[in-house]
């Protein structure tokens, strides 16, 4: 007999399996060239975090000692050794799709890489005028005659290391120095030639040309290189002093972390890898040699060119929601009816339409909202400053402790600051993920609150890009609790018992876990019992071995994770009722929707929490129940089309590999994203006809109706 499995998967190689499945996207030629390209860089960056975050940490745990084994079996150092091998492997795919791939297709279409030594003479006269007139004067060549003296460098940005011959009067000397290439200045640099855009590469130009950066010196060698530094760090919390500069400390900190990898040209010699090694102080088996271009997230430049639109996706623009006319009054149209924003499909217009508006409407007295991530120039951020100049009471959480948001969420809780909201620097020991946002307005009867619930970030950008889930609502219920969930973490009170919602990290975990457990007792008593989710991740044991129980119960259960997860779907005797799929599309797959079956009520809620430690034990999240019957119906639905998706689905098999999931025999290809929008398509126009049908006359100010 074979070793038995452990019944959990590793969480690391789990998402490198996901970045495997974003890199197939670009090796897919069902999908447009430059969407290929995007695929690339996206897989790309996605390492560059990975490695930040992840890597960085197992690294932190080995060096702290802690090299027990984990749920899924690995020691942390096995662990490492076999992310170590599986990374290897796909940064070799990576290259392979670049060169066998895309840069033919790409030089077919006009869009081609000139290696530097196959410039002719206009191209290379042209390229040395570049040089001398752009990029010349901004280079700083610095020597490095010591380990001491090696110069402290960012992580991700892309470096030359030149080294140079040893002179006469010290012939065994090693010398050596670098150049950083400046961020602002492009990766590609464009050259003349016949049609299309054609490229050489910024590190080729100098490395030709790099004599001149230093006259008179004979130079051995020529290499780009690219380090990664550890950013799994955070505030000390134990520790007095106030967030803002904890904040700056561990953004400083981060520019100052260890090496956890280092990328270098693969014609590097022995002699400048053990000088760099050195200097960076790591070991050979975090060194990873790529041909060039180092630094893949770099073809993004050539993804952004203007033109070339026949190699993009043809544009599915979002749609305004039928259930919001253009123009309307927001709180007219939720008074009405509650609203369910599905996102890109659905326009993020009508939510900025409805923080705009509590703004500049007199009636509203009060605005509380929390923003994880937001954008710049962020119409939303700008309202919220309107109305606390209009004398409204405005209180806003901002997390600063939103991972590589943290800048930019330090200036936006300043400029907050300084119009006069009151702002809230997230939670001390926790980080509040939760999406809501409230608005407090007098009305004629009375009081009323009306509350918006997410899925995803108040970022108008994101908004048309990620696939979220969106709440508006009036409901009593749903508006006191998100009152009172608001309030605790504004104040020093006790998390509270809710009327409907649940919120993380105190009852969000119980109540999954009593959802679960009443679908197993249904079908214990012969009742049908369902379970159907779509999330990020799922990574918690205790929810994992709960899903495990329901399926050897008998209960039907379908997940749709688009990242990482731990759970071996498909087991006998463990898994065998539970499903698992991931699509990857065009829209980043976001939303968290949860359906159980309960007997025929079909409870549905959205989240703005994936089902892993950290969202459930360490964050403040929300779950909300959506209990309209026509909100929850399309909820189900969407859950429905995702599970039939065959064109970009991937079903999780026992052992950790995914496979594609395929129309059966001549069955109808299914793709949810594309559905989705041609849904919303077709009810804008079917709103938009309706309004038609309607004639409205436009009557003077003063004017009263018709008699």
């Amino acid at each position: 007999m074979g070793k038995k499995r452990p019944p959990l998967l590793n969480r690391e190689l789990s998402w490198l399996e996901f970045n495997a499945r974003v890199l197939e996207e670009a090796r897919d030629s069902s999908v447009p060239l430059l969407e290929r390209l995007k695929f690339l860089a996206i897989s790309a960056s996605n390492l560059d975090e990975f490695f930040m975050v992840r890597v960085g940490g197992l690294q932190q745990l080995l060096d702290a000692g802690q090299n027990t084994a984990g749920p899924d079996g690995l020691t942390t150092a096995q662990a490492l050794l076999e992310v170590g091998r599986r990374t290897r492997q796909l940064v070799a795919d990576q290259y392979a799709c670049l060169f066998e791939q895309l840069e033919p297709e790409l030089a077919q279409h006009g869009i081609r890489h000139i290696p530097i030594d196959d410039l002719d003479a206009r191209q290379r006269e042209y390229v040395e005028q570049m040089f001398e007139r752009d990029i010349y004067p901004v280079i700083t060549p610095v020597a490095v005659d010591s380990m001491s003296a090696f110069p402290l460098l960012p992580g991700l940005g892309v470096n030359l290391l030149v080294r140079l011959k040893p002179t006469k009067t010290a012939p065994k000397k090693q010398r050596f120095a670098l150049v950083r290439l400046p961020k602002s200045l492009s990766r590609f640099v464009p050259v003349p030639g016949p049609g299309g855009y054609l490229y050489v590469l910024l590190e080729e130009v100098i490395g030709m040309l790099v004599e001149r950066v230093f006259p008179g010196e004979p130079i051995a060698e020529w290499l780009p290189f690219r380090i990664t530094r550890n950013a799994d760090m955070s505030v000390r919390e134990d520790q007095a002093g106030d967030l803002l500069s904890q904040m700056r400390e561990v953004l400083d900190e981060r520019r100052r972390s260890s090496c956890v990898r280092l990328e270098v040209d693969q014609r590097v010699s022995q002699a400048s890898l053990t000088f760099l090694c050195n200097a960076l102080k790591i070991f050979e088996e975090k060194v990873f040699k790529a041909p060039s271009p180092i630094d893949l997230t770099a073809c993004w430049t050539i993804v952004r060119l203007n033109g070339f639109e026949p190699l993009r996706d043809r544009p599915w623009p979002p749609q305004p929601s039928p259930s919001v006319p253009p123009g309307a009054n927001m709180f007219d149209v939720i008074a009405r009816r509650d609203v369910l924003l599905f996102h890109p499909y659905d326009s993020f217009e009508p939510v900025v339409r409805f923080v705009e508006q509590a703004a500049d409407d007199p009636n509203v007295l009060a605005i509380k909202q929390i923003l994880y991530r937001t954008n710049e120039n962020s119409r939303i951020v700008a309202a919220l400053a309107r109305a606390a100049s209009k004398g409204k009471q405005v209180t806003v959480l901002v997390e600063l402790k939103a991972r590589f948001d943290e800048a930019r969420n330090i200036e936006w809780a300043e400029a907050l600051e300084h119009a006069g909201v009151q702002v809230i620097y997230g939670l001390k020991w926790l980080k509040v993920h939760a999406k809501v946002c409230i608005v407090v307005r007098r009305e004629p009867t009375g009081i009323r609150r009306y509350v918006h619930f997410g899925t995803g970030n108040y970022n108008e950008v994101t908004a048309a890009i990620y696939s979220d889930a969106g709440y508006l609502t009036c409901q009593e219920d749903l508006a006191a609790d998100a009152t009172a969930f608001f309030n605790s973490i504004t104040g020093y009170s006790q998390p509270m018992k809710y009327r409907r919602i649940e919120a993380a990290p105190h009852g969000l975990r119980p109540r999954l876990l009593e959802l679960i457990d009443a679908e197993i007792q249904r079908r214990q008593q012969g009742q049908e019992a369902r379970i159907v989710a779509k999330l990020n991740a799922l990574v918690h044991r205790e929810v994992i071995e709960a899903l495990y129980r329901a399926s050897q119960a008998g209960v039907k259960i379908d997940l749709n994770i688009r990242g990482v997860c731990c759970l071996r779907p498909g087991v006998p005797g463990l898994s065998e009722n539970i499903t698992v799929t991931s699509i990857l599309d065009r829209f980043l797959e976001h939303s968290r929707v949860f359906y159980f079956h309960h007997g025929g009520e079909s409870l549905v809620f959205i989240s703005s929490a994936d089902w892993m430690p950290r969202n459930l034990d360490r964050r403040v999240e929300l779950l909300v129940p959506v209990e309209d019957p026509a909100c929850r119906q399309r909820l189900i639905s969407i859950l429905e089309t995702c599970m039939q998706d065959n064109v970009k689905a991937r079903r999780l098999l026992p052992d950790g590999r995914y496979e594609r999931v395929k129309a059966p025999g001549r069955g109808k290809a299914v793709r949810a994203q594309e559905v989705f929008y041609h849904e919303a398509r077709e009810a804008a126009q079917q709103a938009q006809t309706n309004r038609y049908m309607v004639f409205e006359p436009r009557l003077p100010a003063d004017a009263t109706a018709p008699k």
